[in-house]
């Protein structure tokens, strides 16, 4: 298994840890409805240094990601970014999108 950059962290703070694409990743604290709460009420974080990335260029970008995706594209600008989702045929979500 590979470790991320916060596996440390996430080990120190507690975090029970479990195979996931390859790494170490934490799956809970203090349990699913503590972390709601804290979620909900301050602040939570999302360790996204396992996932993939990949660019779109080229003429017909604009149009891949508008039917690719959840949202409206022409709303993204320059060195902001945009929480979407995959889509599949059905309109059931195969993972989510930044």
């Amino acid at each position: 298994m590979k470790n991320t950059a916060l596996t440390s962290v996430h080990e120190s703070l507690g975090a029970k840890m479990v195979p996931f694409a390859g790494y170490n990743m934490p799956v809970s604290y203090q349990g699913i409805n503590a972390e709601h709460e804290t979620v909900r009420n301050g602040v939570g974080v999302f360790d996204v240094s396992h996932m993939g990335e990949f660019l779109v260029e080229g003429p017909n970008a604009f149009d891949l990601l508008q039917k690719v995706t959840s949202n409206e594209v022409a709303n993204l600008k320059p060195g902001k970014a945009q929480y979407s989702c995959f889509p599949n045929e059905t309109g059931g979500i195969v993972d989510d999108l930044i």
